[in-house]
């Protein structure tokens, strides 16, 4: 276990893209997650289906518990270079996780954000609707 780190394309980790050999990229880290297939929770086709990509959008989305972020670091091999990960679409300036974590912490408010408004104008119609009938 030394201190070097592994520095690995995406065309590298993409080769390991199957139940029996499945690579993930998350926020930058690579993790060979392989031995943990059987036990992922939420079954190995999942994962399976995050291969050959970034998958930090996926595994932030769910909300995994910090349990599961720590578990992480048993299945580390190296990290991406960034430079063979394809940019996003959208050109807002600066490269890298940085403005992929900005684009997806954006992408979050812009769902919640509606929602939380939707419920307070229901909380505040409910409020006046059943002191209007007092």
């Amino acid at each position: 276990m030394g201190s070097e780190s592994r520095i690995l394309s995406l065309d590298e980790v993409s080769k390991h893209d199957n139940k029996n050999d499945c690579w993930l990229i998350i926020s930058g880290k690579v993790y060979n997650i392989t031995p943990f297939l059987d036990d992922h929770p939420g079954g190995d086709e999942v994962l399976v289906l995050a291969t050959k990509k970034d998958a930090t959008e996926d595994f932030e989305d769910v909300g995994h518990s910090q349990n599961a972020r720590d578990m992480l670091k048993d299945y580390y091999v190296g990290d991406i270079d960034i430079n063979t990960m394809p940019h996003k679409g959208k050109s807002s300036g600066g490269s890298g996780s940085g403005s992929q974590q900005a684009s997806s912490g954006s992408s979050m408010l812009m769902f919640v954000l509606p929602l939380l408004v939707l419920v307070l104008a229901y909380g505040v119609y409910n409020h006046f609707a059943n002191h209007a009938s007092v």
